[in-house]
């Protein structure tokens, strides 16, 4: 079977509250890990919230990477999703745990779009799906 991408959820335990508190500084480590997996970053988005904890997203080329953080039990929990198969994804959680100060790492990777013949990862034209 092949797959269009993967989908790794990680939850990171016993973190920096102070770092999953901070927006910008989670938005700053989000983006410097998703460049260092060579993904394509085509936009970000980062909500703090009141009295803590910071959603957001980067959407790649490849797919997306998005976090919630409940700083107040040192957690956050990741979506890392990467189609194609120049992307590693591993990169990106790797850096994060490391940045984030995670005591402890929890992390599954799904296959997701399986499908039994070779996909190719770049979208064929309108026309020829309309055919």
């Amino acid at each position: 079977m092949q797959a269009l991408g993967r989908q790794i959820l990680v939850e990171f335990y016993d973190c920096d509250r102070a770092v999953l508190n901070d927006e910008n500084l989670i938005r700053d480590i989000m983006l410097e890990g998703v460049r260092r997996s060579q993904a394509t970053i085509v936009t970000d988005a980062f909500h703090c919230f009141s009295p803590h904890g910071v959603s957001g997203v980067v959407v790649i080329a490849e797919s997306h990477v998005a976090i919630h953080t409940w700083p107040e039990h040192g957690y956050a929990a990741v979506d890392i999703f990467t189609c194609g198969e120049t992307i590693d994804p591993w990169i990106i959680q790797k850096y994060l745990e490391i940045h984030f100060g995670a005591g402890n790492v929890s992390s599954m990777e799904m296959k997701r779009g399986l499908f039994p013949e070779r996909l190719a990862h770049k979208p064929m034209p309108l026309e020829e799906l309309a055919a």
